[in-house]
C-alpha cells in the first residue's frame, strides 16, 4: 500500500479515473458508429503535427491540436460529400499524418526530445497542470452528452433514421469528432498511443457482453477502464515494466475472462 502515498502515482489514479469516464462516453460513441480505428487515425495523424511543431520550433501540442482537429473534421467531410467509406478516409489521414510527421522530424536539426512520450506515453508523468486541462475537458464533454444525450445516442446507432426525424446530425458527428480529436490531444502524451486505442475500445467490448442500451455500456466501461488500468498501474510497480503496457494486458486479460465466462454462461442454460 505504500505506493499510494507517492504524489506521482496520486496523480496517476487522478488521471486514471478522468480519462476512463471520458474515454468510457467517446468510446461507446464510436464503438457503436463502428468508428474504432478513428481513434488510431488522429493519434497517427497527430504525430505529423508533433513533427511540424519541432520543426517549426513551436509547440508541438499546438501543432498537434491543429492536426488532430482538422482530420477528425477532414475524415467526416469526405466520408459525407464524396462518397468515400469512412474506414478508407481514416486510411488516408493515417497514412499522410505519419508521412508529414516522419519528414519534418528527419528534417529537424538535433535531437527531437519527448519523441518517445507521445508515442508510447507515460501515465506516471502526469501533472497537476495535466489534471486540470482533462478536468475542464472531462466537464465539457459531459455537459454535451447531458444536452444532446438522446440525439447522440440516435446518430450513432442509425443516422439515416436520425435525418428522417429531422436530427441535426451534421452538428452531433461534427461535434463528437472534435471531442475525439481533442481528447485524444490531451491524453496521448500522458498516456500513448497503445493505451488510448485500447481505452476506447476494449471496456466498451466487455460491457458489450453483458449490456446492450447505450448508457448501461457507458457507466459498465468506466468501472471496467478504473479496475483495469489500476490493477496495471500496480502491477507495474511490482515487476518494473512500462505502465501502459501492464495496464492494456490487465485490459486484455479482463476481455479474454469475459468472453469464457460468457462463453460457458451460454452453454449452461
Amino acid at each position: 500500500m505504500e505506493i499510494f502515498g507517492y504524489s506521482f502515482v496520486q496523480n496517476a489514479i487522478a488521471g486514471i479515473i478522468l480519462i476512463s469516464i471520458v474515454s468510457a462516453m467517446i468510446g461507446t460513441y464510436i464503438v457503436a458508429r463502428r468508428q474504432v480505428f478513428i481513434s488510431g487515425g488522429i493519434t497517427h495523424a497527430c504525430f505529423g503535427g508533433l513533427g511540424l511543431g519541432y520543426y517549426l520550433g513551436v509547440s508541438p501540442i499546438l501543432m498537434a491540436s491543429v492536426f488532430a482537429v482538422a482530420s477528425s473534421m477532414g475524415v467526416e467531410w469526405i466520408s459525407q460529400h464524396h462518397r468515400i467509406r469512412t474506414d478508407s478516409a481514416i486510411a488516408v489521414v493515417w497514412a499522410l499524418g505519419m508521412a508529414i510527421g516522419t519528414l519534418f522530424i528527419f528534417l529537424t536539426p538535433g535531437y527531437v526530445p519527448d519523441l518517445n512520450s507521445f508515442l508510447f506515453g507515460n501515465i506516471l508523468t502526469i501533472t497537476r497542470g495535466d489534471l486540470l486541462a482533462f478536468a475542464i475537458f472531462a466537464v465539457v464533454t459531459g455537459c454535451f452528452f447531458l444536452l444532446f444525450f438522446r440525439m447522440i445516442v440516435v446518430c450513432a446507432f442509425d443516422a439515416d433514421f436520425a435525418r428522417t426525424i429531422h436530427l441535426p446530425v451534421r452538428f452531433i458527428n461534427y461535434s463528437m469528432t472534435i471531442l475525439v480529436a481533442v481528447s485524444i490531444v490531451l491524453t496521448i502524451r500522458m498516456i500513448g498511443i497503445m493505451l488510448l486505442m485500447s481505452l476506447f475500445t476494449m471496456p466498451q467490448l466487455i460491457a458489450e457482453q453483458y449490456a446492450h442500451r447505450f448508457k448501461t455500456i457507458m457507466c459498465m466501461s468506466v468501472a471496467v477502464s478504473m479496475c483495469g488500468s489500476i490493477a496495471g498501474l500496480v502491477a507495474a510497480y511490482f515487476i518494473d515494466v512500462p505502465v501502459s503496457a501492464t495496464i492494456v494486458l490487465s485490459l486484455a486479460t479482463m476481455y479474454i475472462l469475459s468472453r469464457i465466462i460468457k462463453a460457458f454462461n451460454g452453454k449452461n442454460r
